[in-house]
């Protein structure tokens, strides 16, 4: 049964290829959604697959890539979505 979440990365995340690392962790555990830059500084995620992997991409999140500095990171429970792949938003 597929589920989407929202999650909403705060700290160092822009600038340290987060969305593409993002992304790529997205498509190796077959995930399908989006990312974008938030005014803010955040990234936000939007993501759809089953319960057991979003929780792995939850996981990878609080740590991100390298370069990341993670202070938080806050998952909701969203309405159903249905995504074609994962995309970057510019």
């Amino acid at each position: 049964m597929l589920q989407t979440i929202s999650i909403t990365v705060s700290g160092i995340v822009q600038g340290v290829y987060y969305r593409q690392s993002t992304k790529e962790k997205a498509l190796e555990l077959g995930i399908s959604g989006i990312v974008k830059n938030l005014p803010d500084g955040n990234v936000h995620i939007l993501a759809t697959g089953s319960p057991h992997l979003l929780d792995q991409l939850v996981q990878w999140c609080k740590q991100g890539p390298v370069h990341a500095k993670v202070t938080s990171v806050n998952v909701e429970q969203v309405a159903d979505e249905v995504f074609m792949g994962f995309v970057i938003q510019r």
